[in-house]
């Protein structure tokens, strides 16, 4: 019997990865994002190429209503598996002073408030059958918070905090919760940081190789597949060249 995952935040990045790496081991998708275009696009391609059903739901992760709407009573989720919160972005890279309160909070109603929603709506379909599996994407600015991250490496602390939290709440319903912090990934996040300014992004991976999608979406299949009785709590990945949030040899 295939095995059926939720992945927030699917249209690019870690999320279109993670839809194509589960996919190809035969999971059935339910993906999710703002972006209806790439979503149908996304699920085009990903049923021609694989045996599988794709079920297409679009919503803003920071809309509450929004989330509790599609995802409340939904008989496609009664045999859920998984729940990836993937959805997220930084916005602005700027010092305390300067950076922008429409920022922070849009940081925060994704990457915080977000999380938390759907992972409310999700879970009743855990509990109800006795097992499931949260896996939060953090990163690391989540470990180590650095000169203009402030709000951006705030929220990712809370990932990390808010997994542990549910880890022990969930226990007594034996759903497992990872969280998985990446380091430095080319993906469209730099370019969503610094507002379309593709030459400055750029420059955030010149003179090392960096973490690709798909090494995030490898990782999240490796820590969904293991047996029923382990589970990872938190990992934190990076590329060889990057030791934590502040050392990176550049050549």
């Amino acid at each position: 019997m295939s095995k059926k995952i939720l992945i927030t935040g699917a249209s690019s990045g870690f999320g279109k990865a993670m839809a194509y790496r589960f996919a190809k081991d035969g999971w059935n998708l339910v993906i999710t994002g703002r972006r209806a275009d790439r979503l149908k696009e996304l699920s085009d391609e990903i049923t021609k190429s694989y045996k599988v059903d794709v079920s297409v739901k679009v919503f803003d992760v920071q809309n509450r209503d929004e989330v509790f709407s599609v995802l409340s009573a939904d008989p496609n989720l009664n045999d859920l598996d998984i729940l990836v919160n993937n959805a997220g972005l930084a916005l602005g890279r700027d010092y305390f002073d300067e950076a922008s309160l429409d920022d922070w909070e849009t940081m925060i109603d994704t990457n915080l408030k977000g999380l938390l929603y759907v992972s409310k709506a999700v879970l009743p379909y855990f509990i109800k059958n006795g097992k499931g599996h949260i896996i939060n994407i953090g990163s690391t600015a989540g470990k180590e918070v650095y000169e203009k991250g402030n709000v951006y490496c705030a929220t990712k602390t809370s990932v990390e905090a808010i997994s542990q939290a549910m880890r022990i709440d969930m226990l007594r319903h034996q759903i497992k919760v990872t969280a998985i912090h990446p380091g430095a990934a080319e993906t469209e996040f730099s370019i969503v940081r610094f507002k379309g300014d593709e030459a400055t992004a750029k420059t955030v991976y010149d003179g090392y190789q960096p973490l690709k999608a798909e090494d995030v979406a490898d990782t999240a299949f490796y820590c969904a597949s293991l047996p029923e009785h382990v589970c990872i709590n938190s990992l934190v990945m990076t590329c060889t060249s990057q030791a934590n949030s502040f050392y990176l040899l550049r050549k």
